[in-house]
């Protein structure tokens, strides 16, 4: 048995080295290595034998096995870089085809918005001023003329922190404060921003409301500046954004930080007017509040009231987008759904 184990072994690896294609390399695994081969039916066998020959049958069985496959694996590896190298000197691979796409990321749709505001307004001669998210109370609230105890501070839930006096910022307004003291130049100079940034809120989360939203501020000053000039700025950034033939209107409102307040209304660029489920049929779509900025904001900033004024006003990118695209829950932007991502 012993002697027939060692003739099958010598002639199974000749046929190995006789091989040049996987299908004989299959054929030859299958009918050696594999359950019906006969190196495993002798393996089966070794009970058959006398008791005093199994060890020494079973040792060599299964040190041949072992031999066997590793100069299978080897063999396998060699057939495999011959068939390659033959089929690349055939011209069977068409090198010239184009390969697989790979998926690509694309922006946020609040980033597409962004940028598209940002563009518009540096068209407008306004630059980009970056301002904290974390904030100080006074510098969120009391500087935009909201003291402890004002009413105002109940329209915006806020995150506290364990820091005193310390915040998550509501809004973009103050970052108002923060540009007026450092482009200003101690309240002698002009100047013209927008202070794109997170803001957040404790509210409860729905179809129309989130803890936390991009806010686009804009704050102008000059010597001056008059409601006019407001109402002018706002007009042309519209038509940018929205067409030439865009029309605005303006409502009184009320926010601490402007005298006199406005919200800015566009005609709905959907229905053109009409009345349409996004813009409630009413023709128009809500897209900013703004005013003129407050004499006690502009002292707090640095500037002298009596010689410099400004106006201000802030846009919610996200609500922007929405009303674009006809979304209807402000929940998608950040769900992380790739199902919505990747639709803009």
């Amino acid at each position: 048995m012993l002697e027939q184990l060692e003739t099958q072994y010598k002639d199974a690896a000749a046929a190995l080295e006789q091989i040049s294609d996987s299908a004989a390399l299959a054929a030859w695994e299958r009918d050696t290595l594999g359950r019906g081969g006969w190196l495993t039916g002798m393996l089966r066998g070794v009970g058959q034998l006398p008791a005093e020959e199994r060890a020494a049958f079973g040792k060599r069985a299964n040190e041949l096995k072992v031999a066997l496959t590793g100069a299978y694996e080897a063999r396998e590896e060699l057939i495999k870089a011959q068939e390659l190298a033959r089929n690349l000197e055939e011209g069977q691979i068409d090198v010239t085809l184009p390969g697989r796409p790979r998926p690509t990321g694309g922006l946020h749709p609040s980033t597409q918005t962004l940028r598209q505001f940002a563009h518009v307004w540096a068209d407008m001669g306004f630059q980009v001023f970056r301002s904290r998210e974390v904030e100080d109370d006074d510098t969120n609230f009391t500087l935009l003329n909201m003291p402890p105890h004002h009413p105002a501070r109940d329209m915006q839930d806020t995150f506290y922190t364990t820091e005193p006096n310390v915040i998550l910022r509501t809004h973009t307004s103050p970052g108002q404060i923060r540009a007026m003291r450092e482009l200003g130049e101690d309240g002698t100079k002009p100047i013209r921003v927008i202070l794109p940034g997170m803001c957040y809120r404790y509210e409860q989360i729905t179809a129309r409301s989130e803890i936390q939203f991009h806010q686009v501020e804009g704050l102008a000053i000059g010597r001056n500046i008059r409601m006019t000039d407001l109402k002018g700025t706002i007009a042309a950034f519209a038509r940018r954004m929205f067409g030439a033939d865009a029309q605005v209107r303006f409502r009184a409102s009320y926010f601490p930080f402007t005298e006199p307040s406005m919200e800015v209304d566009v005609e709905c660029f959907l229905c053109h007017g009409d009345g349409c489920r996004v813009c409630k049929y009413s023709g128009w779509l809500e897209i900013c509040g703004s005013g003129m900025v407050h004499p006690v904001v502009l002292r707090n900033g640095g500037y002298d009231p009596s010689v410099w004024s400004g106006f201000a006003f802030g846009f919610g990118p996200e609500r922007m987008t929405m009303l674009m695209h006809g979304i209807e829950d402000i929940r998608y932007f950040w769900g992380n759904d790739l199902r919505f991502l990747e639709q803009f």
